[in-house]
This record gives structure tokens, sequence and C-alpha cells, in this order.
């Protein structure tokens, strides 16, 4: 048996891989469990068990005498079946609790029931609707579980709470607490049993542990030591540090995002390893021995887990970076690879809903990138005379992002070719800002002036980080398109292990290398001379900013109107950094919903506006408040429209054609008073209508000519709602339709009948749900359209 198993080892020199094939068919062996359900999962452990039953015997010659071939490999395809039998087997069980009969009818029953329950990490808040308030997402544990005048139930399963009093965001893991609700069947694909809808505040029992409580007072006391800082800084470095981005501007947020940043600000295993991974290149510069450093590592890794607070992701990402970083300290990957698979089988067995986490395969190809590429990459650096600690620097950023890349090309639908750089220009500032940060955490509680002044000494490396990913989000050619969901991680993984295997030999790599540099060399000045974004000649832009609306009209180079602003500043804000508008003279509201005004401050930021048009019907009030704020907040003038209007603005023309008159009574007042604008631009006549539904499009066929109506370009009201009235359309008879809407909201817009009676008339439809930003051009005389690519966050 010895004799067999040594014999399937690998050559010296390359990687064990015998634990490998375990770990993987354990892992989607649970995965596909997730989504087909317990039989599916236990049918896939009974056929591993015979499989490998079978394939043992042979290869112990009771079921006949394997051949040579069979002899090496068999043992790896014995593990492969035992790896599927662990994880069909530990996802069966505790999909069978999870989908229990009682729980699952009062789910579907949607039952009124009072829970208590156990938090398992902290509250997030997730975006909902336009208009309904912000809710909380909170992971617990049920303890029990009663129904109103009904039986109780205690199982040990997960709930997810959905909460809006504000009462649930101070929650620490570990809290005990009970809580009123409704519940619901949740979407599938984890372990969650089923959804409660919280009615009220939680009732606390008892406190988290002294662990968790520390923890929660260093983080605020950081969070209090980075108030005086610049907001840039000031929100970046509790996310470095600790993982809270609650401050974190949204411009830096997507500045991280373009440039394959983001994973400093979120507790996964490259982000431990990077992290960690300066410790090691101090002891290495130390000329610390292998296990000095490591031990040092380890205290390192401690007192974060520590410090961010051991939760199960927390404790996830720092076991991937602890491997990690053993197997450099070490310089033994080949012993640290089997570590690493034994991890991952441990972690899906004793978590089954890890498999379809996407932090946790980020964190598991960031540790393997470290293993199989870091070193070798290293050693053949040094080998061409780069020095020790330069070459591990280059080696663990570009091994990590390389692994990691199809993930992200697969979530964001976007290849960041900055992504390499831009670590390699954090990594020295990274350390000294961690360091400094759980510095300011650690004197927060016993010398607040002390912690400020230490937080401020760490605002200087964090403002080189801002600063890194800001000129590099503004690179030509930064982020490129890629096709988004599974089959584009699976395309860019094959496309990555295809190179990595050519590129051993030296034609090969030296031919990759050539057609690199002539890529960079045409294609950079192309986009230079050239740039793809925005299209010459535009003359109208809708941004992808989800459910919700923003039109940009260019008035000189710089300059532009803006109408709405979308549901978030973030969005709208980007979308104008893209088109390079430095100066809005004016910025229209076409009606007070939040999905038309909820990003104002996106318009702002950076900005000088000269005015703000509104309408005259101020309801809600509650989203004229934002536009009154942020217009005083800008010294720009207020002015309220009236039919029959003109503006001008540079080589942009706006007449105010509705409402005609107040209408009351109808579906939506606020949609039906939308402003109606008819814009002109280098000759192409636009119509912009707002929300307005068919009340005001009636009432402006009643009182409007229609050539005036006529357009070229039409801003399809409502984000394509199906109240529409066929006339105005007919009215219009536009050759270009675009469609502002978010992918996957819960309204059905667009109607299918509105986008076919659209493309009836002749008229090309663009959406920004599906093609991102997406813009009118005038060319030779004509009309064309160009869309920029699909919108960050689409679903795949």
């Amino acid at each position: 048996m010895s004799t067999r198993i040594a014999e399937a080892s690998p050559s010296d020199g390359g990687p064990d891989l015998r634990l490998a094939g375990s770990a993987v068919a354990a892992w989607l062996t649970a995965l596909a469990g997730l989504h087909l359900g317990a039989g599916a999962a236990l049918l896939l452990a009974a056929l591993g068990a015979v499989f490998s039953t079978i394939g043992a015997l042979h290869l112990l010659q009771v079921l006949g005498r394997p051949t040579p071939r069979v002899q090496r490999y068999g043992w790896i395809a014995v593990a492969v079946g035992l790896g599927v039998v662990c994880g069909g087997a530990a996802t069966g069980a505790r999909l069978a609790v999870r989908d229990a009969d009682t729980l699952r009818a009062l789910a579907e029953q949607r039952a009124s029931v009072t829970a208590d329950l156990v938090v398992r990490d902290d509250p997030r808040p997730i975006r909902t609707a336009p208009g309904r308030p912000a809710t909380l997402l909170v992971a617990t544990d049920l303890v029990r579980l009663a129904e109103r005048d009904g039986p109780r139930v205690a199982a040990p399963v997960r709930v997810l709470v959905l909460a809006t009093d504000p009462a649930w965001r101070g929650l620490l893991p570990g809290q005990r607490l009970s809580a009123q609700g409704r519940l619901d069947v949740p979407r599938g694909g984890d372990l969650t049993a089923v959804v409660l809808g919280a009615t009220g505040p939680p009732v606390r029992h008892g406190s988290p542990s002294w662990a968790q409580r520390a923890a929660g007072s260093l983080r605020a006391g950081l969070q209090r030591a980075c108030a005086p800082l610049p907001d840039a800084q000031g929100g970046l470095l509790p996310g470095l540090v600790v993982g809270d981005t609650s401050r974190l501007l949204p411009t830096v947020e997507q500045d991280f995002r373009a440039t394959g940043m983001t994973h400093l600000n979120a507790v996964s295993g490259s982000n431990v390893a990077i992290v960690v991974g300066a410790v090691l290149l101090v002891a290495r510069w130390c000329r610390a021995g292998p296990w000095l450093a490591a031990g040092l590592c380890g205290v390192a890794l401690v007192g974060f887990v520590i410090l961010v607070r051991p939760s199960p992701s927390v404790v996830r990402a720092a076991t991937m970076g602890a491997i990690g970083l053993a197997a450099l300290a070490a310089g033994r990957p080949r012993a640290a690879l089997p570590a690493l698979a034994a991890a991952v089988t441990v972690l899906i067995l004793v978590d089954p809903a890890l498999a379809g986490d996407a932090g946790f395969a980020l964190s598991v190809l960031a540790t393997g990138g470290l293993l199989l590429l870091a070193p070798r990459w290293r050693d053949g650096l040094r080998r061409r005379g780069v020095p020790a600690g330069l070459a591990e620097a280059l080696a663990v950023p570009a091994a990590a992002q390389l692994a990691c890349a199809p993930v992200v090309a697969g979530i964001s639908g976007t290849v960041s070719v900055v992504a390499v750089p831009a670590n390699l220009l954090a990594v020295p500032a990274i350390a000294p800002a961690t360091v400094l940060g759980v510095l300011a955490a650690v004197l927060s509680p016993i010398w607040p002036a002390g912690a400020e002044f230490a937080a401020w000494l760490a605002s200087w490396p964090a403002w080189w980080l801002v600063l890194v990913a800001r000129y590099g989000a503004r690179l030509p050619a930064g982020t490129l398109p890629w096709p988004g969901g599974v089959w584009g991680a699976l395309l860019l993984a094959a496309s990555t292990v295809a190179l990595l295997v050519a590129v051993r030999r030296p034609v090969v790599r030296r031919l990759v290398a050539v057609v690199g540099v002539a890529a960079v060399l045409g294609a950079v000045p192309v986009r230079l001379v050239a740039r793809g974004w925005p299209p010459s000649g535009w003359i109208v832009v809708a941004c992808a900013v989800g459910q919700g609306d923003a039109v940009v009209l260019p008035a000189a180079s710089g300059r532009a109107v803006v109408v709405d602003a979308g549901p978030e500043p973030a969005a709208v804000d980007a979308c104008l950094r893209r088109l390079g508008v430095r100066e809005v003279p004016l910025f229209v509201v076409s009606h007070f919903h939040v999905d038309h005004v909820g990003g104002v401050a996106g318009v702002f930021r950076g900005r000088r506006v000269a005015a703000v048009l509104t309408p005259a019907l101020t309801e809600p009030e509650t989203g004229q408040a934002l536009v009154r704020e942020a217009a005083d907040g800008g010294d720009a003038r207020l002015l309220t429209a009236t039919a029959g209007t003109t503006y001008r603005a540079g080589g942009a023309e706006l007449v105010v054609l509705g409402p005609p008159y107040p209408l009351r009574g109808t579906r939506s007042d606020p949609n039906n008073n939308s402003l109606v604008l008819r814009a002109t631009v280098r000759g192409v006549r636009l119509l912009l209508p707002g929300d307005a539904e068919t009340e005001e499009q009636r009432a402006l066929l009643d009182r409007v000519p229609h050539d005036v109506l006529r357009a070229d370009v039409l801003k399809v009201a409502h984000h394509g709602s199906a109240y529409q009235d066929p006339e105005f359309l007919d009215a219009v008879r536009p050759a270009v339709a675009l469609v502002p809407v978010g992918a996957g909201n819960d309204y059905g817009h667009p109607s299918p009948g509105l986008l076919a009676r659209l493309a009836r008339n002749g008229a090309r439809v663009l959406r920004t749900d599906v093609d991102g930003d997406v813009a009118a051009v005038r060319r030779d005389g004509g009309l064309a359209v160009v869309a920029r690519g699909s919108p960050p966050g689409r679903p795949p």
C-alpha cells in the first residue's frame, strides 16, 4: 500500500496535487448540491462512494490487475471520488435540515412569528428600490421560532433578517436577540432556511463575548480617530485596516474597483496575504529565519483576526492567508499545496455554503496563486538579477491578481489591465497604513489624541493608495470589457491556464512578449488620440445609473446640461467623469422621485453647477429637499420651469413643453407632472419626457401641435413602462429610442410590448440595463448609436 502511494506522488520539482482533486470534487459537489437540493447531493455522494470503492478494490488488485498507467494515477481518481462523497454527504445533511417541512410550510404561508436568533456577522446595508426605506441585511442562526398562536420550532438553521429599524445597526456577531416579523421563502443557492422581514427593533438578550465587544470598541475608536481626516483618506483607512467601508467615498470605491484594488477594503485571502506579507518582507530584510518569519506573520495574523473580529468570513480568509504565507516563509510550496487542499475540504465540510461564496473562491485562488506561481516567478526573477525583496514584491501581487482574475471578470464583466502595476505600487503603502491604523485603533480607548495623531500619520500612505487608484482608473484602456457570469469566468480561466502552459516553451514565451508589447504600443496611442468614450459627435448620452434616469447633453468642451441624476450619487458622477464633464451650466429635474434625484450630490461632486431647473409640483417633499440642499451647498440658482420657456447653454437649446397644466388625481401625480423637454443639439431634435405616463402624454397631444413633438431621438418615458399612449409615440416617431432602466428591476421595465412597437415604427432601441451608457451621435449628416458596454454590476 505504501509503495503504491509513493508511486502516485509527483516527480521531484512539481507541486504535490494528490489532495487537490479531492478538494475540488468536494467543492463542486457542494456547489451542485446547494442548487439542486438535498436529494441530488446525497445521490452524488452515493455514486461517489460506489466509484471510490470499485476504484480502490481495483488498485488493491481485488478486482482485477490494474495497468501501470491506472496504477500511477488511480489513487488520484479515488481521491476525487472521496471528495464527492464528503461534499455530497455534508451538503445533503445540511440541506435536509434547511428544508424541514415545518419551517418550509411556515415560510410559504408567510407566517407572523417571534424568533430567537444569534447574529452571525455584522449587519450590512443593501440597495433597495428607489423610494423604499433603507434595508439592513442581518445573517443569523435560529435558536427557536414561535408562530403567533401556534407551535414552537427549534432547528439549527440560518435565517436572513431584512430590517429597516435603525436599532439593528449596532448589533455585534454573537449577540442573542429576539425579533418579530413575517417569514418568507429564500431565493436558494445557500443554506438560508427562511427570510424574516422584521417589523420592529430587536430585543437584545445579554451581550456578545468580550472579544466581540473589544473589537467593536476598537473599530468605533478607529472611526472617531479618522473623522478629522479628509474624506477620501478618512473613509479608506478603516476599510484598509478592519474592512469597515461605511464611510468610503463612492468615487474612491469605483477607482479601487477599476484598478483591481478592491481586495484591500475586504477581508479576503489576498488581502490578508498582502497585509501580513509586509511583515514577511521586513522579516526577510532583517535576515530572520524561515520559521521565525512564519512566527511573526502568525502573530500579526492573530492580531488582525482579533481586531477585525473573528467572524466566519474572517477566519476563512485568515486560514487561506496563513497557508500562503507559511509556504513563502518555509520555501516549501509542495508541502503547502496539500495543506491548502485539506483546508478547503475541511472548510467546505464545516460550511458547505462557502462553495457558492465569491469571497471564498477569491481567497482560495489568491492563495493557490501564491503557492503555485509566486515562488516560480520569484525564483525566475532572482535568476535574472532582480534583488530578492523586489522579486518577491513583484511576484506576490502578480500571482494573486492573475489567479483571481477569472472570478473578478465573472462578477464585474471587465478585465483590469492596470491591476498588477497598481497593486505593485500600492504594496509599499499598505504596511505603514495598516500598522499605524492598528495603533490608532488600540490607542483610541485610552488616548484619543494619540489615536488621532496615528491616524493622521496613516493618512499619508492612504493618500498614496487613493492617488494610485485615481490615476490608474483614468488610464486609457485600463479596464477592458469581458463576458460576465460563469461562462465569462470559465473562458478567462481556460485562457489563463492555456497561456501559462504555453509560455513554458521559450519560443511561445518570446512570441507572447512580442505580441503583448506590440498590442500596448499599438492600442494605447490609438486610445489616447481617439478615445472610445465618449464617441466623437455625441449629442446625447443616457447614463447607466441603475433603475433611474440621468441624461447628458453636450454644451461645450467640458460642459454639459444634465437632466436628472439617477438613484444614487456614485453612478451619475462616474458617468459624468467618463464624459469629461467639469461644469454643468444647467441641471434639470424632471420630477422629485428618488430614482431621478437621489444622485443629485453626484452631479455637484467636484463640478460647478450654475442653475437648477425644477418642476412646479414639489412632491414628494423628500426629493425636493435633496435637490434644495444640493443647490444651496453648491451656490446654484433654483429656477421653476413653466411651459413654453426656452433655455440655452452653449450648443444645447431646451424648450419646456409640459406639463401643459397641473394634473391631479392621476395614477401618479409626480410622474404626470414631469417636465417634458424638447432639446436641440447640433440640429438634432430630442424629446425628454421624464416619467410622463398616459395622462400627461394625452394632455400634451391635446395642447401641443404634433409636429412640435416630432423628434429624432426619444428618451423613453418612465424606464419603458407599459403606461404609454400609442398616439404619443406615433407623434414623436423617433429614429433612436434610449431606455434608461435598471437590470433585474421588479417593476417589469421595460415593457416588451412597448419595445416591439418602437421597433416596428423603425426606431433603433438601446437600453442601459443591457448596453451600459448609450449615446446618439451625429455622423455624416445622419444619426448613429454607440453603446459603451454592459453596465457594472449587471447580473449574469
